[in-house]
C-alpha cells in the first residue's frame, strides 16, 4: 500500500485577481513500510531540537509569530536549519516520492469548467491524483502485481471537506475521454487535521517549496525537494513530478 498525502499552498486565487499567479497542490507518496521511519526521524528531530507542535511552511517565514508556531522564538537561521533538515529527512528515504501540480490561475479561469476558487482547487487536485494513479500503474508493471494506494488530504472545514469528498468520488467512478480510471485506489478520500498527520505536514513543505519557486522565482528550497520528485524513465520531472495545469495556455 502506498499513501498519497496532499496539501495546498494557501488559498486558490480568485477570478480576475492578478496575484498570486499560481496555486500548488503538493504531495508526498509514502509506502506503508517507510511511514514509521519518516515518523521516527521527524519526531527524533523534534525531540533533539525541543520543538513541540506541527510544521507548516508559513511558520518558517521571517517574523511569523503565530501562537501555534513552535518556532516563533527562533531566529531565522535556526528556522532555516530546521527546514533544511526536514527536506533531508524526506530525501533520505529511498522509495518516498514527491509531486506537485502547479496551476496557472489565468489559464485555468479561461476554461469553461473553472469559474470559482473551488473549481480551480478541484482541477489541481484532479491533476495530482491522476499522477498518483499513473505512479501506481508504473509500480504494478515493474513489480508484476497490482500495487494499491489511498489518498489522505488536509481537513479544511465541513463544507469544503464534503465537496472535496464528492469530487473525489466523482473522479473514482466517472468515465470519459478526459477522465482517468482510478483502478489502483482503495476506498474513498481520507481527511485528517494537519497537526495529527506527519504526511500532510510534509506535503505542505513540498507545496511551499514548489510554490515559492514558481511564484517568487526563489528555488532555494525547491532544490532540496527536486531529488525526490517523480520522474520519467529518462529522468524528466516535467509532467511527472511537476505537472503544469492546465496544459493549454499555461503561463
Amino acid at each position: 500500500m502506498h499513501i498519497l498525502f496532499v496539501d495546498e499552498s494557501g488559498t486558490p486565487p480568485k477570478p480576475g485577481v492578478s496575484r498570486p499567479h499560481y496555486f500548488v497542490v503538493g504531495a508526498i507518496i509514502i509506502p506503508e513500510n517507510l511511514w514509521h521511519r519518516l515518523r521516527d526521524a521527524l519526531f527524533g528531530m523534534k525531540v533533539r531540537r525541543k520543538i513541540r507542535g506541527e510544521f507548516k511552511w508559513r511558520y518558517f517565514a521571517p517574523d511569523n509569530d503565530d501562537d501555534a508556531n513552535p518556532m516563533r522564538r527562533l531566529e531565522q537561521p535556526e528556522r532555516d536549519a530546521i527546514r533544511t533538515e526536514i527536506y533531508g529527512i524526506i530525501a533520505a528515504q529511498r522509495g518516498v516520492t514527491t509531486m506537485a501540480a502547479v496551476c496557472s490561475a489565468v489559464a485555468a479561469y479561461k476554461m469553461p469548467s473553472v469559474t470559482s476558487q473551488e473549481g480551480l482547487y478541484h482541477l489541481t487536485y484532479k491533476t495530482i491524483t491522476e499522477r498518483f494513479q499513473y505512479h501506481l500503474q508504473d509500480l504494478s508493471t515493474m513489480q508484476g502485481e497490482t500495487v494499491r494506494g489511498m489518498v489522505v488530504a488536509d481537513h479544511r472545514g465541513g463544507g469544503d471537506d464534503k465537496r472535496l469528498r464528492q469530487h473525489h468520488q466523482k473522479l473514482l467512478y466517472s468515465s470519459g475521454q478526459y477522465v482517468s480510471e482510478y483502478k489502483n485506489l482503495t476506498e474513498s478520500l481520507f481527511l485528517q487535521k494537519s497537526e495529527m498527520s506527519i504526511g500532510i505536514q510534509l506535503a505542505d513543505m513540498v507545496a511551499g517549496a514548489v510554490w515559492r519557486k514558481f511564484e517568487r522565482g526563489d528555488d532555494r528550497w525547491y532544490k532540496l525537494v527536486e531529488p525526490t520528485l517523480r520522474r520519467s524513465r529518462t529522468g524528466n520531472v516535467n509532467g511527472y513530478g511537476i505537472i503544469k495545469v492546465p496544459r493549454e495556455g499555461w503561463v
